[in-house]
């Protein structure tokens, strides 16, 4: 399993011109297939009169789903591309839609390839990139009268507080990498004087 990857930051929309076609990237986080054949959908619903509406995306940590479309465009000139710039740039859980409006000039395949394929790098640097890592979750559980000071305690040392829930005791979900499990059971227990519990659940990404 992947430790990290790299995704769009947000959604939006990058335009650039090519002998006067307009070519409009847009870009966004998909979590999954459905999310990202969603998102093509609206898309092309935004931009019924464009020439082509062509769309790359790729799902899962290690890239297990990959799939580009030309629209219409010849063989290979506009998704294919597309898809090689994600991948080149190590992009995971995301979709890229390029709107093409007709700008009566031909590019040629050579010149498409690059339209394409630069419109998604260029949408790239102009949204920004984050970079997520692998977790595990973990819940730790402490009486009323302490969960202040744990709270405060786990932010100062730089742990990701998730989430807080008021019970009958109070559970933290934290965040931890992997390699920081053993160390922190270790400090859990110094700083709560044994009295805390520790849970640990499954993976995530953050």
């Amino acid at each position: 399993m992947q430790d990290e990857y790299r995704t769009v930051a947000h959604e939006g929309v990058h335009e650039t011109e090519i002998n006067r076609s307009r070519f409009l990237c847009a870009l966004a986080p998909a979590a999954t297939e459905e999310e990202a054949q969603a998102f093509v959908a609206r898309v092309r619903k935004e931009h019924p009169t464009a020439t082509h509406n062509c769309y790359a995306y790729v799902i899962g940590a290690d890239a297990s789903v990959q799939k580009a479309s030309d629209d219409g465009e010849p063989g290979g000139t506009a998704g294919v591309p597309m898809l090689q710039m994600l991948t080149r740039r190590e992009m995971r859980y995301v979709v890229a839609v390029v709107t093409r409006y007709y700008g009566g000039v031909k590019l040629g395949a050579g010149g498409l390839i690059r339209a394409y394929g630069g419109a998604v790098g260029e949408a790239l640097d102009a949204l920004g990139t984050v970079t997520r890592r692998r977790f595990r979750l973990a819940t730790v559980t402490v009486d009323h009268a302490r969960a202040g000071k744990m709270e405060n305690d786990l932010r100062s040392t730089g742990r990701e507080v998730r989430e807080v829930r008021y019970g009958e005791d109070v559970a933290i979900e934290i965040g931890l990498p992997e390699s920081d499990v053993e160390r922190f059971t270790a400090w859990l227990a110094d700083a709560s004087a044994g009295s805390a519990g520790l849970e640990l659940g499954g993976e995530a990404y953050g």
